[in-house]
């Protein structure tokens, strides 16, 4: 029996000898294609990056751009802390890769600071104690901004109702709500920039 196991273990290893030396030097290992070049348009700039096809909308924001409101907390697309803006629509980010929304609009936390203002959204979700801990507060705020573009000037039951895509780990869900309401009030049907 152990030399059923051992027999096994030398031909795998002979296998991955003879692949490593069929690669050319310096490419023993590589697993698909390196980095191609991509141009996203952030915020209504265009950045061309190079990153890996497998790179998240994420990640190139984040590790490439700088841009770090939209956080990772799940990685799976289900807490809504990485939330942005794509063509108008919330998504997760950590869902979608880079490569694929070249020639799409995106639009992150980043884009609602003017200098010298305060976003209403912002304020009425500091109004409202809407944030603890902050950590899930930018991709809560891009999914209202998203929400209140549909529901202009929603209740507090459509509130509670429409908003279940995101998490808030402290439970701030009841300041929240209140800053949505507040918000839509202020900003008229959610057309503010």
């Amino acid at each position: 029996m152990g030399g059923v196991g051992l027999g096994g273990g030398v031909l795998g290893a002979d296998l991955l000898e003879s692949e490593a030396q069929a690669q050319p030097a310096g490419q023993a290992g590589l697993k698909g294609p390196g980095a191609v070049p991509v141009t996203l348009q952030v915020n209504g700039k265009p950045y061309n990056l190079t990153v890996e096809p497998r790179v998240t909308l994420l990640d190139a924001l984040r590790d490439h751009l700088g841009l770090t409101g939209a956080k990772r907390i799940c990685d799976r697309g289900t807490c809504g802390a990485c939330t942005v803006m794509l063509d108008g629509k919330a998504v997760y980010a950590c869902s979608v890769l880079a490569i694929d929304v070249q020639g799409r609009q995106i639009q992150t936390i980043e884009s609602l600071s003017v200098p010298g203002q305060v976003h209403p959204l912002i304020q009425s979700f500091v109004n409202n104690d809407a944030q603890q801990c902050g950590f899930c507060t930018p991709g809560f705020v891009m999914a209202v901004k998203h929400f209140l573009e549909k529901h202009p000037n929603p209740t507090y039951e459509q509130v509670k109702n429409g908003l279940g895509g995101n998490i808030c780990r402290c439970g701030t869900y009841m300041g929240i709500r209140r800053a949505v309401v507040e918000a839509g009030a202020r900003m008229k049907g959610g057309a503010h920039a």
